[in-house]
């Protein structure tokens, strides 16, 4: 699915490519943070030394921020975005919506939803943005 950048989300991955080195493949504001999704495999050097990189980057944007790995498979896809939390199975059900179904360990609910549900809305923001999925639910 191809994701449509506007202006300033295209601004912020030219700026994203400069200081850290790696590449982005989306980014959209949330709750007063900035997410990046950044190219697979080039998560090491988008966070750089003792998070150095990323580090430069909110300083120049001025915001926090959250960085997302791509990935190919909207499963893995879903479990990227909900990291750190360990996620043990995505499911995606496509009967009248589609919807990920996510199981993650318990002492782990918390930090896959995430503070006042922000990990877990921009999960939901950004797989329906690059898979089509409808809702992202947590079993």
């Amino acid at each position: 699915m191809d994701v449509t950048l506007d202006d300033e989300a295209l601004r912020n991955l030219v700026l994203f490519e400069d200081v850290t080195g790696a590449s982005g493949r989306d980014c959209v504001r949330a709750d007063g943070r900035l997410v990046v999704v950044v190219a697979r495999g080039e998560m090491a050097e988008a966070i750089g030394p003792g998070g150095e990189h990323v580090r430069r980057y909110e300083e120049r944007v001025g915001d926090p921020v959250r960085l997302v790995e791509a990935a190919e498979e909207p499963e893995d896809f879903v479990a990227n975005a909900l990291a750190p939390a360990a996620v043990y199975n995505v499911t995606i059900s496509e009967n009248d919506d589609t919807v990920a179904y996510v199981e993650v360990a318990d002492e782990d609910r918390g930090v896959a939803i995430g503070k006042e549900g922000r990990t877990i809305e921009t999960a939901r923001t950004l797989a329906a943005r690059h898979f089509g999925i409808d809702d992202v639910q947590l079993t």
